[in-house]
């Protein structure tokens, strides 16, 4: 469903070449081509991750709209203004210098096109419970908050469209799952498969620091002025 809000938030068509800043299993770019017919360019520091994304496109038939390649989120070697979109979801909590991720991003959006965040951002309910689908620790946790967002945004040169908190949605879908797999077990495929055998325990954190305000998640969007 988020993924569908970042969409329609892009304004995205077939015609579209978006870039995914820490693109992961490349779930969001499928997504997004299979949604608008647009294109997608994944850049993801882990070499892992982009073979299992570009597997996974070639099982859904979407390889042809989607390629990932191993990359550095705050400095990807694309030529300046080569996108028409760029969207990151849930990875800006584990790169520390945001100030050169944000600059990177708009950098690379051509002027008039738009740059959409949807992060996992600090909350006012106190420290992070560890570990967390994002880390096991603090060490590798670099969270910011709302109000640092939006300076960081302006000072990349972005101006932000609109801000949507979606804490209450998160929580809902984590309390859910909880309770499908107490009442089910776990199903074949989840993603205890990559996270280990700690994952239950971070579902479990991720509930409580999401009921607690010690996180929450925002989406903003943003447009690189012309």
């Amino acid at each position: 469903a988020a993924t569908v809000q970042i969409a329609e938030a892009l304004g995205l068509t077939a015609h579209s070449h978006v870039l995914d800043l820490g693109s992961g299993l490349g779930g969001p770019a499928r997504t997004l081509a299979e949604l608008t017919g647009c294109t997608v360019t994944g850049i993801d520091l882990t070499p892992e991750f982009c073979d299992v994304a570009t597997v996974l496109s070639e099982w859904t038939r979407l390889s042809g709209r989607t390629r990932f390649q191993v990359g550095d989120a705050t400095a990807t070697g694309l030529p300046d203004a080569a996108v028409d979109a760029v969207v990151t979801v849930h990875a800006a909590m584990n790169i520390s210098d945001k100030p050169a991720l944000y600059a990177e991003a708009f950098r690379v959006l051509r002027p008039g096109g738009r740059f959409v965040v949807y992060d996992v951002l600090q909350g006012e309910g106190g420290d992070v419970r560890y570990p967390v689908p994002w880390a096991s620790d603090s060490s590798t946790s670099f969270l910011a908050t709302t109000e640092d967002m939006r300076e960081l945004l302006a000072a990349a040169g972005f101006t932000v469209v609109s801000e949507v908190d979606s804490t209450d949605e998160s929580l809902q879908w984590f309390q859910q799952v909880r309770a499908r797999i107490e009442r089910d077990g776990p199903p074949p495929v989840t993603f205890a498969t990559f996270l280990g055998d700690t994952f239950g325990q971070m579902a479990a954190n991720q509930v409580t620091n999401l009921a607690e305000r010690r996180i929450r998640t925002v989406m903003f969007t943003c447009t690189r002025p012309l």
